[in-house]
Order: structure tokens, then sequence, then C-alpha cells
């Protein structure tokens, strides 16, 4: 095994010598890193990106093992956690079980061979952990794809827009090295559907931030409660609901989920939404970022900042050509809204071209598919498109 494929441990306790003799004996087998306290071991983990297993001592000062280890089960809920005490007392014990979950108690001193046959198992049991969150990430996310194609049809504008949104939502998230986030690319993707229950016109109307009758906003605000209705009982989804139910919190209660998958899930999509927002209301990029700014409570001014340049660095990685729209290949972006002759919407401005919309596009008729539009192809496809 090369020295990169090599599993990561990371080791905390507050006493040097302890340290040093874990990485010891683990060093040949494993990536070893060490903290000598809870905080320390937090800012590890957060510039490592998680670790395959963590092996924390019980009792240091300021933040006990049990403390430590039911943070690390919040931020990086994959990580393997075990507890490593020279005092296996009862709270201890029910401490680290129902707060942290441990997957293993070892005592002081732990003799090598046990140590390392302990550590062993927790890689084994991350491992499992990332195979069963793969195959459910991709069976959601399937699924979820195959029911945004079907809606679509239904009302373009709100999955116009939920395309737009999932796509620089990712293309974000990936700057920011939170790569694999299959939790915020469902809730993206979702994050329009209960604008399924509003008439097409109307959800043009809120798009483009134009005012509402009484009637209007009475049925616009029952639309968190029509997405919540219609995801509740979808097996494994409750990340995914647990992003789109914190939308409507106080900046207050954003601030308070930290850094972890739901907080960060749910910022980047805030933000996404917002800046989204602004943009189909006819404001320039410029002004859209700055009007973020003025919400760095709710974003914070880093992310505020990050968005900024990411926006800015990716001018000039996609080609943007005008061609028949019965040219049109999965994968382009439509850059013009698309409507019939009666002003019906078949297709909203951004949205990302599908096999399903190619195959629906030949039923539009010769003299709409015949006509131009303007589309993006992304980098990764313009040299074969």
């Amino acid at each position: 095994m090369s020295l990169q494929d090599r599993p990561r441990v990371l080791c905390v306790d507050d006493e040097a010598r302890i340290v040093e003799g874990l990485v010891l004996h683990l060093r040949k087998d494993y990536e070893v890193h060490t903290a000598l306290g809870g905080d320390e071991a937090l800012k590890t983990l957060k510039k490592l990106g998680g670790a395959s297993v963590v092996v924390s001592d019980m009792r240091m000062p300021g933040m006990d093992g049990a403390t430590f280890l039911h943070h690390v089960l919040t931020f990086y809920p994959d990580t393997t956690r075990i507890l490593l005490t020279g005092e296996p007392g009862r709270d201890a014990a029910i401490a680290a079980v129902n707060n942290a979950r441990i997957f293993r108690f070892l005592t002081k001193p732990c003799p090598p061979d046990q140590l390392k046959a302990a550590v062993e198992a927790g890689v084994i049991q991350n491992r499992l952990v990332h195979a069963e969150r793969s195959i459910l990430k991709e069976t959601l996310i399937g699924c979820i794809k195959a029911l945004i194609d079907v809606l679509a049809i239904a009302n373009p504008a709100a999955f116009g827009r939920a395309s737009r949104v999932k796509r620089l939502a990712m293309e974000f998230a990936d700057t920011l090295k939170c790569r694999d986030f299959w939790q915020l690319e469902a809730a993206a993707m979702l994050s329009q559907i209960g604008y399924l229950s509003l008439p097409t016109q109307l959800v043009e109307k809120i798009y483009c931030g134009e005012p509402l009758t009484p009637a209007e906003k009475t049925l616009a605000s029952g639309i968190p409660d029509v997405a919540m209705a219609l995801l509740e009982n979808i097996p494994r989804l409750d990340p995914v609901i647990q992003i789109l139910a914190a939308l409507k919190w106080t900046d207050e209660q954003i601030a308070r989920l930290g850094d972890g998958t739901i907080g960060t899930g749910v910022r980047i999509l805030d933000l996404v939404l917002e800046y989204d927002a602004l943009i189909t209301q006819g404001h320039s990029v410029d002004v859209a970022v700055q009007t973020l700014r003025r919400r760095a409570p709710r974003f914070t001014e880093e992310l505020i900042e990050q968005f900024g340049k990411h926006l800015g660095a990716g001018s000039g990685k996609n080609e943007a050509r005008v061609i028949a729209l019965k040219a049109v290949q999965p994968g382009m972006v439509i850059m013009q809204d698309i409507r019939t002759h009666l002003g019906t919407l078949l297709v909203p401005r951004g949205f990302e071209v599908t096999s399903l919309f190619v195959e629906r596009a030949r039923n539009f008729g010769p003299e709409l598919l015949a006509e131009s539009v303007k589309v993006v192809i992304p980098a990764a496809k313009a040299v074969t498109a």
C-alpha cells in the first residue's frame, strides 16, 4: 500500500509521551496524526478533512474524550471513534456510549497488538460506512434525478431554477473542497419541489420579484409545507430535509449549526438561492454579490468573499454558442427562455439539458426546433460537443 493510500488515524491525548507511543505502534500501517487535546484535535480534523479512525483519551483538561468524540460524531459521522482510558468507570462508559457512540473501549496501558487490532477493525468499519453511504447516495440521487426530470415537464420554471441552483451550488462546493457532497446536491435539486403546487405563471412572478396579490401570497406561503409533505416519507433523506428546513431559520439559528454537513450545506444552498433570485430579477453579478455582503451575519463574510471569487474565476471556463434547438445535447445549459407562440414557457433560462428533455423536445414541432438558442457548454463537455 502506498503512503497516500494508507488510512488516516488521529491520536489524541494530553500527554505527549502517550501519543508518541501510539504513533510508534501505528505509523507502519497508517497515516498517523496527533493532537494534545480536544480543541487542537478538532482543528486538525478540519485541516485534514476528517480521518478514518480517531483514538482519544478520556480524561483531558478542557474537553474530555466523550465530549470530543461527540463533536467528531457531529462533524465527521463516518469517522470510527475509539476511546482510550485509564479509568474505565461506569459514568465515563455511559457518557461515551450515549453521546459519542464509540466503536471500542481501550484501557491504559494498551498492548500494541490490541491497539492495532482495534484500529484495523475501526478502519474496516469506516470502509463499510463509506460503502453503504456510496450506495445510498447513488440510489437517492438517481431517484431524485428521475423525479426532477419528470416534474420538469409539469413546472419548467421551478425545475429550471433547481437545475441552475444545483449546478452552481456543487461547483462552489467543489472550490471549497467539499467534494462528494451528496446531501447538498440532493437538497439543491429538491429545493424547488414545493412550487409544484403553484401555477407556472405564479412561479414566474415569484422568481422575477413581481408584487403578489393577497391570494397569491397565501398560496406561496404554503410552499415549505408542500415540500416537507412530499419528502418526509422518503427513507434516509433526513440530512437533506434538515438542510431544506433550516433555510427558513433565523441568522442566529443558522450560526449555531457550526461547520458540519448540515451547517455548510444550508449556508451554501441559501447563498446560491439568494444569488439566483437577484440575477433572475435583473441584477448584475457585481450588484448581486454586493447585496449578499449585507447579509454577512447569515452567510459569513468569508463564504461570501469565496463565492465572489468563485464567480469571477468561472468566467471564460465555459463555451457559449448559438445553435438550433434541435441540436442541443445533454449537459448543455440553455441561456434564454423558450416559449410557444402563445407565450407558454417550455424551457426556462439556465435549464441544464437532460436526455429526457432531448426526447421530449422532439414533440415541440419543426418551427420551434429550428429556432436558434443560446447555450453554454461546460468546459468538461466543450471539447467533445
